[in-house]
C-alpha cells in the first residue's frame, strides 16, 4: 500500500524514543545535527542506521548459531546460523538501497531514485525464498539419512537469546519501517520474524531430541522452510506492487479529497491519479469541479492553494485540473440526478462526473463520464450500451455521450 512518511514521527526525535530505546541512542551518536535535516535526509539515516545495525546483529547470530550447529550436529542449526549470514547480506542491500534512494534528483531521473527502495525490499523477499528453499532441500536430504542430535545447555541458551534477538529486529524494523513507509525495512522484519520461528523449532528440535527418542529435526527444518518460503512470497508481493504501480490507500485519497474540497469553490474531484516515485516522493493529479460561471482569476488561484496545501501536507507534486460545471440550472441538476438514481439501479458502485447537457431544437446532447471499478466485470462496450438505454428511459430525445473511467477506489 502506498503510505507517505510520518512527518511528525520524523521530525521530533521523542518519538523515536518512544518507539525503540536503543535506536534512538544509537541515533544520537552516529546521526549529527538532525534537527538540521530534510525529512528526506532524516528518513535515509535511520534507514542506513538500521541496516549497520542489522549487519552487526545478523553477524553476531550467525557465528552463535553455527557454533551450536557444529558442536550438536544439527543441520537445522547449521542451516540457520546461514541463514543469518543471508541475512547479514539482506541488510547490506537494504543499506544500499536506502543509500541510493537518497540522491537527489537528476536530468536522467527528475523524480529522484526512491524506487531503488522498493528494489532493494525486492532483492531481500528474492534472498529469502532462496534461503527457504535450500533449507527444504537440506532437510529433505537428512530425512533420508537422518543423524542423532547433540545436547548442550550452552547451545540451548545460544538459541534461545537469538529467538530474542530476532524478534527484537523484527520489532525496530517493523515498527521505524511503517512510520517511514519502507517496504525494504518491512521486508526485513519480515525476514527477522520467520528467524525467530526458524530458531525456536531448531531449539525444540534438540530439546525434543535430548528428553525422547524422537528424530524430528530434519521433519521441522521442512516445515520452517515451507514457512520461510511463504514469508518471502508475501514479502516479495508487497515489494512488487509499489514497482509495477498500485493505487493509492483509500485513506490517501480521503485525505486528498478532504484537502481540496475544503476549499468552497470546489464542488467535487474525480480522476485522481498517484504516482509513487518511492516513499515520500508522489506525484499526484486530479480534476476538481468549480462553477462554469465563475470569475478564471478568483478559480485559479484557488487551484493554485489547494496544489500548495496539498504538497506542504502530503510531501508531494500536486497537478490540478480546473473541470467547470454547470451550476444552478435546475433542469440540468434535475436531470442529472434522475441518471444517477438509473445508473445506481445498475450497481451502487458506478458513479458520474464532469456532466452536461447541450439543448438543442430536435435533440439534446447529454454528456458525462461514467466511473467503474475494476472489480465490476462490465466492459466498455457493455457499459455504454446500458448507460445509454437507462438515460433514454428519461426522454427519447436524448443524445447520450458517455466516456467510460476506471477506478481502484471509492
Amino acid at each position: 500500500m502506498i503510505t507517505v512518511p510520518d512527518h511528525e514521527f520524523l521530525s521530533d526525535p521523542k518519538n523515536l524514543r518512544r518507539s525503540d530505546l536503543l535506536i534512538s541512542l544509537l541515533s544520537k551518536i552516529f546521526i549529527k545535527n538532525s534537527e538540521t535535516l530534510s525529512i528526506a535526509e532524516r528518513r535515509a539515516k535511520y534507514g542506513s542506521l538500521c541496516g549497520f545495525l542489522g549487519i552487526f546483529l545478523n553477524l553476531f547470530l550467525f557465528g552463535g548459531k553455527l557454533f551450536v550447529g557444529l558442536a550438536s550436529g544439527a543441520i537445522s542449526a547449521v542451516a540457520d546460523a546461514f541463514n543469518n549470514l543471508s541475512d547479514a547480506a539482506s541488510s547490506v542491500i537494504t543499506l544500499l538501497g536506502f543509500r541510493l534512494a537518497s540522491q537527489k534528483p537528476d536530468s536522467d531521473h527528475p523524480f529522484g531514485h526512491g524506487r531503488f527502495e522498493y528494489i532493494s525490499g525486492l532483492i531481500v523477499s528474492l534472498l529469502i525464498l532462496l534461503v527457504g528453499f535450500e533449507l527444504g532441500k537440506t532437510s529433505i536430504e537428512k530425512i533420508m539419512n537422518p543423524e542423532t542430535l547433540m545436547f548442550s545447555t550452552v547451545s540451548a541458551v545460544i538459541l534461545a537469546i537469538s529467538v530474542l534477538v530476532k524478534l527484537y529486529m523484527a520489532y525496530y524494523n517493523r515498527a521505524i519501517g511503517k512510520k517511514i513507509a519502507s517496504t525494504a525495512m518491512l521486508a526485513t522484519a519480515t525476514d527477522s520474524m520467520s528467524d525467530a520461528v526458524a530458531t525456536s523449532v531448531v531449539l525444540a528440535c534438540m530439546l525434543v531430541s535430548h528428553f525422547t527418542s524422537l528424530q524430528i529435526d530434519a521433519y521441522c527444518g521442512l516445515a520452517v522452510s515451507l514457512f520461510i518460503m511463504y514469508s518471502g512470497f508475501r514479502s516479495a508481493k508487497e515489494t512488487v506492487s509499489p514497482l509495477l504501480g498500485q493505487p493509492p490507500t483509500q485513506e490517501l485519497v480521503d485525505e486528498i479529497e478532504s484537502i481540496v474540497k475544503g476549499y468552497s469553490i470546489v464542488s467535487g474531484i474525480h480522476d485522481l491519479v498517484v504516482h509513487d516515485y518511492g516513499p515520500g516522493r508522489l506525484m499526484v493529479s486530479l480534476h476538481a469541479e468549480v462553477p462554469a460561471n465563475g470569475d478564471l482569476l478568483e478559480i485559479h488561484d484557488v487551484i493554485d492553494n489547494a496544489e500548495k496545501e496539498l504538497g506542504e501536507k502530503l510531501n508531494c507534486e500536486a497537478v490540478i485540473h480546473m473541470d467547470p460545471i454547470q451550476k444552478g440550472d435546475v433542469y440540468v441538476e434535475e436531470t442529472r440526478e434522475k441518471i444517477e438514481t438509473l445508473i445506481h439501479i445498475l450497481d451502487e458502485s458506478i458513479s458520474i462526473h464532469d456532466f452536461r447537457m447541450v439543448i438543442g431544437t430536435t435533440h439534446t446532447n447529454v454528456l458525462f463520464d461514467a466511473v467503474i471499478p475494476y472489480e465490476l466485470k462490465l466492459s466498455e462496450a457493455d457499459a455504454k450500451k446500458k448507460i445509454t438505454a437507462l438515460v433514454q428511459t428519461i426522454d427519447p430525445a436524448f443524445c447520450p455521450v458517455v466516456h467510460i473511467d476506471k477506478s481502484s477506489f471509492k
